[in-house]
């Protein structure tokens, strides 16, 4: 269970280091492929049928939870029971999701007609269609890539992702080559992920040999499966809403070009919440033990600081790098073309780095039970930001959609609550800020590269863009070591530089013997 636990986490780390290094590969030699209409026909295609998807209600952590509580009872029969009931529940919100799918994508003329052109909605159509029917078999047939983890396998499921993305690219590329396009890759992303279904019920059956029973179905079980589902489906809902919507507005008001820019920019906001998930999500069951023994808010407070600061040395390194590059770096991975992607990627990162970095706020949320407020805030920000989105988009096109998020976010994420954080859980939300502010010293110093290093010597390739990489990593490592970091994070760092050099002699000491 241990190496299971151990493998599952650093293979996490790995998978969202893999992605990410694919991600930067892939997506300029795509674009070149494509064209940035196809491409952000494409991405409008994928964020429209992106809706269906929340139609798996977010059964998977029903899955684990239960799975895991019948299993403490032992009862074979209970657990097959219990896996006939999520098996049909998954294929019922499967079928659903088909139809609802058909229906979006017949209709979706309607929609889009104001920008596309009729062949780009003939083109669109397909790649929903196609889209639709490998979301659909996803949730249809969810429970079996989810059970493995109930049974905490979490290996095999890690080392299958991985594996999938990498193939992904490598099966797709030479079908771009050879001039197939966008219906190429909504075709190569459904077959794969049709064989990793098979593969994942060939797993189940033969190697952890689950029995499934169809013919007991236990109502008093689905309601209480149905209510702890709910809240999670109401964040995914609010999450699609937010984080979605933007590009169905610039396709129904601005066209394909639009999307594409606004989802160049937008991408990055993935990996900065990578960065900062991979310190906060470790750190879930010390925060429900310390509320379980009935700490003092105190304590709690200083737990919030400390992994906030941690936080904010990561974050705020990523941002005031892609503040001082991140223009260069567009223009070398991209092109000119998307140019616009810099400004609309930094409206939506600064106003960011305040929830990652506050990300125990949402673990001190749930090990309290109290995340009602919090998903009322965030539906409420959601909708705001669509209504700000339409009005924004008409007048200045992605970077309207980009500042109309900025703004959403900045008034229900951060003002509302940080004043929650406060007033209600007790969290010393003040002295947080004060911590954070006297950190900033490298993050205001490294801002002034902007308009020195970046126009004394401009990157016109990617030596040279490496090479300032450098010299400003080095550089604001030291102004962070002497003025921002304290003792507690100097240990850290050094405890991490130790265990490296402690395991790099290790293995050159068993390969000499």
């Amino acid at each position: 269970m241990k190496s299971q636990l151990k493998a599952g986490a650093v293979l996490s780390y790995l998978a969202l280091f893999i992605s990410s290094a694919i991600s930067i590969i892939y997506t300029p030699v795509m674009l070149k492929l494509l064209g940035q209409s196809e491409y952000g026909l494409f991405s409008l295609a994928t964020a429209a049928v992106s809706y269906v998807g929340v139609l798996n209600f977010g059964l998977g952590n029903a899955v684990i939870k239960y799975t895991a509580k019948y299993k403490v009872l032992k009862d074979e029969l209970d657990i097959s029971n219990l896996n006939g009931l999520f098996c049909i529940m998954y294929g019922i919100l499967g079928i659903l999701a088909l139809v609802l799918g058909a229906i979006l994508t017949l209709n979706s003329h309607l929609i889009f007609s104001n920008s596309l052109s009729i062949a780009e909605i003939n083109q669109l159509k397909i790649i929903m269609g196609i889209t639709v029917i490998n979301i659909s078999l996803g949730i249809g047939f969810g429970f079996f890539s989810v059970i493995s983890l109930a049974h905490e396998k979490f290996i095999f499921q890690k080392v299958l992702g991985i594996v999938s993305s990498i193939i992904s690219p490598l099966v797709m590329l030479p079908l771009l080559l050879m001039g197939y396009g966008s219906i190429s890759m909504a075709v190569v992303t459904a077959i794969l992920n049709f064989i990793t279904i098979l593969i994942n019920i060939f797993y189940c059956f033969k190697i952890l040999k689950i029995k499934i029973n169809l013919k007991k179905f236990e109502t008093v079980l689905l309601k209480e499966i149905l209510v702890f589902s709910f809240l999670i489906f109401l964040n995914l809902i609010i999450d699609k809403i937010y984080w979605s919507t933007d590009q169905i507005i610039l396709g129904i008001y601005s066209g394909t070009v639009a999307v594409s820019i606004y989802t160049i920019g937008a991408s990055f906001s993935g990996y900065f919440s990578g960065f900062s998930a991979a310190i906060s999500n470790v750190f879930l069951s010390k925060v429900s033990g310390m509320v379980a023994k009935e700490v003092s808010d105190k304590e709690i407070s200083d737990l919030f600081i400390r992994i906030g600061r941690l936080q904010y040395i990561v974050i705020s390194f990523a941002l005031s790098g892609f503040i001082v590059f991140g223009h260069e770096f567009i223009f070398l991975w991209v092109g000119k073309n998307y140019n616009d992607s810099f400004i609309i990627a930094i409206l939506i990162l600064v106003p960011m780095i305040v929830p990652l970095i506050q990300g125990m706020g949402g673990l001190i949320l749930q090990a309290k039970n109290m995340q009602k407020f919090k998903t009322i805030v965030y539906a409420t920000v959601a909708i705001a930001n669509v209504f700000l989105s339409i009005i924004f988009v008409q007048l200045w096109g992605a970077i309207g959609a980009a500042l109309a998020t900025a703004l959403a976010f900045t008034i229900g994420n951060i003002i509302i609550m940080n004043f929650y954080y406060w007033k209600k859980i007790n969290i010393d939300i003040p002295n947080f800020w004060k911590n954070i502010i006297c950190m900033s010293i490298p993050f205001a110093v490294s801002l002034m590269f902007r308009v020195t290093i970046i126009n004394i010597v401009p990157a016109g390739n990617w030596s040279i863009f490496l090479i300032k990489i450098i010299i400003f990593f080095i550089i604001y490592t030291c102004i962070l070591w002497f003025t921002g970091m304290n003792k507690y994070e100097k240990n850290i760092f050094i405890g991490l530089v130790n265990n490296i050099i402690q395991r790099y002699k290790k293995d050159r000491f068993y390969k000499v013997s």
